[in-house]
């Protein structure tokens, strides 16, 4: 078990992302700071609009860090990036988003996430690591997939986004390889992959009404319930948990009570793939 941060520093990755605007007063209204990475200094306005919904008699800092995750190649220039925050969490929320074709796709949802993975399971100050991927980042077919979930699937990251899913996939394999790589050293202090895996996306409000865990895998949910799984996410590592794949979709059971379910069942949706294979593609 780690030992917990009570008001830890998180960089969000990604800061004016639709979920990360969302997911930032969520934050910051748990008492926790928050530094947004932006790539145009004309998005801070946004981000400061965004904390000032924050709510709570204990609200978290707010920074704005002006960077471009295109120029993050290597996990050198990850670190340059973590040495300016100095975080105890990283949220990564960022994207291409589908402009600039297959090799920016490449160049952000792989190349600088895994990245950012890599320095920080490297800096033994950060202990958590969440990132939003898609419920689609998978090799194999889910033990609890239909057939037409997998068609769906298949057919999702073969016709449709194929540039998209190889590079979630690969960065989703290296966050938990080098989580898994950190947390087997004997000397190491313990750090939590959290990959939420989120369906097809809608600007719906917020329900608080899930599927959480091991889901189908057709099916949407609101950007603002992605948000708010993820900051009760985070509080469950903030308790110890070490993570794991939790897909998510919109349902009919209570979001509280599906988190708690999920944590106390100790299940991992990353049931199905092959994780000595992804523990050895380092």
């Amino acid at each position: 078990m780690s030992v917990p941060v009570a008001n830890p520093r998180i960089l969000l990755l990604g800061g004016h992302g639709k979920v990360s605007l969302l997911m930032t007063p969520r934050l910051l209204s748990r008492g926790w700071s928050v530094t947004s990475l932006i790539r145009d200094p004309a998005q801070e306005s946004d981000i400061k609009n965004a904390g000032s919904s924050a709510t709570g008699s204990d609200i978290g800092k707010l920074d704005v860090l002006v960077d471009s995750l295109e120029d993050v190649a290597t996990h050198f220039d990850a670190k340059r990036v973590l040495d300016k925050v100095n975080p105890d969490w990283i949220v990564w929320s960022a994207g291409a988003g589908g402009k600039g074709g297959a090799s920016r796709t490449n160049a952000i949802d792989n190349v600088a996430a895994c990245a950012f993975a890599r320095a920080a399971a490297a800096t033994p100050s950060i202990k958590v690591f969440l990132t939003v991927s898609a419920l689609s980042s998978r090799r194999q077919r889910a033990p609890w997939w239909s057939d037409e979930d997998w068609a769906l699937v298949e057919r999702m990251n073969k016709e449709i986004l194929p540039a998209y899913y190889k590079a979630k996939l690969s960065a989703d394999e290296c966050l938990t390889a080098v989580a898994h790589k950190r947390n087997a050293a004997s000397n190491a202090s313990p750090f939590a992959a959290i990959l939420l895996r989120p369906g097809g996306l809608s600007d719906e409000a917020a329900s608080g009404k899930v599927q959480l865990g091991k889901t189908r895998a057709k099916g949407f949910v609101s950007r603002a319930d992605v948000a708010e799984a993820a900051a009760r996410l985070l509080e469950e590592a903030q308790k110890g948990w070490l993570g794991g794949w939790v897909d998510l979709l919109g349902g009919e059971e209570d979001m509280g009570d599906a988190v708690k379910r999920w944590i106390s069942s100790g299940e991992d949706a990353i049931e199905g793939e092959n994780k000595g294979e992804i523990y050895k593609s380092l």
